[in-house]
């Protein structure tokens, strides 16, 4: 995930062109493989078996080595030997910027100094960017210590991340009173926790993440995005309620619902968390402890 936080700031620096961007990361796609297919031709796995794992990562909040361990496929041992076949995604981009000319190792080295400089961030935050964990990426940029709050922005992201594109960036959440958007997609749940998670955006970009998230090459209508959405949402809310019912608060889920053709949330205090991805950027959306207006 930092290899595109950074990409995006030296983009945003004019340190280097999308062009440049660009072939950065088609240097790192040649060279890193999702776990599960590392798995498979290594024959730890097959490819039922990697199947399965992707499946159940829809339902429960675990990496795909650690379900593979649970269910017996592979041991700790076989999964270091995975792991040490995939390379850090933040170490592969920041060589194939040198590798490819694009900037210096110094320039790399001082781009980095000054990103953790312009975001005050300490040497262990930095390392916990560069290992690429989202459980300790998220944090660092919600901008509250409301747990609450940082619960549901991690599962946001980390279902974003795992089951819609492993190469996103976000920006630090910011407080707005309403967001008026092209398509909104939300749900929200009451009992011993209320809240409300929407994702807003234009419907082009929606409909680049329905594709990645279905898995299917057309989603034509707003309607069939926003419906992809919304089962992503309840997924996000599903993880967390469960995470929820095991500290023994209990939490109901409404339905999903979604709005086209604009739409606006209001509230008093609305968590804003700007994600791209899938070569799109949407807003994730979260009140809690709140009532909101959206219409």
């Amino acid at each position: 995930m930092f290899d595109r936080i950074m990409g995006k700031y030296l983009l945003d620096r004019g340190t280097i062109t999308k062009a440049q961007l660009y072939t950065a990361y088609q240097v790192m796609e040649s060279r890193r493989a999702k776990l599960g297919v590392i798995a498979v031709t290594e024959k730890l796995l097959t490819v039922a078996q990697a199947e399965e794992i992707n499946a159940i990562q829809a339902t429960k909040d675990k990496r795909f080595g650690d379900l593979a361990i649970e269910r017996g496929y592979i041991s700790e041992i076989q999964l270091g030997y995975l792991l040490s076949l995939q390379l850090n995604e933040f170490q592969t981009f920041t060589s194939a910027l040198v590798e490819k000319q694009i900037m210096t190792l110094e320039e790399v080295d001082d781009a980095i100094r000054s990103y953790q400089q312009d975001k005050n961030l300490t040497d262990e935050q930095m390392t916990a960017l560069k290992d690429g964990n989202p459980d300790f990426i998220v944090p660092l940029f919600t901008g509250t210590d409301d747990a609450e709050y940082n619960a549901l922005f991690k599962y946001g992201i980390k279902n974003i991340y795992r089951l819609i594109d492993t190469h996103l960036s976000i920006d630090n959440a910011t407080i707005a009173g309403n967001i008026k958007e092209e398509c909104i997609a939300y749900q929200s749940f009451s009992g011993d926790v209320k809240a409300t998670v929407a994702l807003v955006g234009k419907n082009s970009d929606l409909q680049k993440l329905a594709k990645s998230y279905t898995k299917e090459e057309f989603i034509e209508t707003e309607e069939d995005a926003l419906d992809a959405m919304c089962e992503l949402i309840n997924c996000i809310n599903g993880l967390y309620a469960t995470d929820r019912s095991k500290q023994g608060k209990r939490i109901e889920l409404d339905p999903p619902y979604f709005i086209t053709r604009f739409g606006e949330i209001s509230g008093p205090e609305l968590h804003v968390m700007t994600v791209n991805c899938c070569d799109a950027e949407v807003r994730l959306v979260i009140a809690a402890g709140q009532d909101v207006t959206i219409k």
